[in-house]
């Protein structure tokens, strides 16, 4: 093991349309955070959608599970961070977004955190 932690960055693409796939992505940066790796969640495309209260608390995986805000919850307990990339044109209404959401970024930040990051996934 090295003594600098290795830097994980997810890509959450998946929104409300893929409920089954929305909790993977927490679900495995606590994982990795627990394992001291540097994690950074980066919601984009539809996946922008769970950083929306109401999403985050109705969405579930499967029926009868956890609400996604569990999980999302979990990975920031974890000590990962959360980010949303800014969509052109569409109007952010902070008080609708979760307290989880660590910074709303660009395409540009997430382009140099890909060069920059030890490992990158897409979930």
């Amino acid at each position: 093991m090295t003594d600098t932690a290795q830097r994980v960055l997810i890509l959450v693409a998946s929104g409300p349309s893929t409920p089954a796939r929305c909790a993977a992505p927490f679900h495995i940066a606590t994982l990795l955070a627990c394992m001291d790796a540097e994690v950074t969640l980066f919601l984009t495309g539809e996946g922008t959608q769970l950083a929306r209260r109401a999403v985050a608390a109705s969405l579930r995986a499967v029926d009868g599970g956890e609400p996604l805000q569990h999980f999302i919850g979990q990975a920031k307990l974890a000590g990962a961070r959360l980010l949303m990339c800014r969509q052109p044109g569409v109007v952010i209404v902070a008080e609708q977004l979760i307290d989880e959401l660590d910074e709303i970024s660009s395409g540009g930040e997430l382009a140099q955190m890909i060069l920059e990051y030890d490992r990158v996934l897409t979930l």
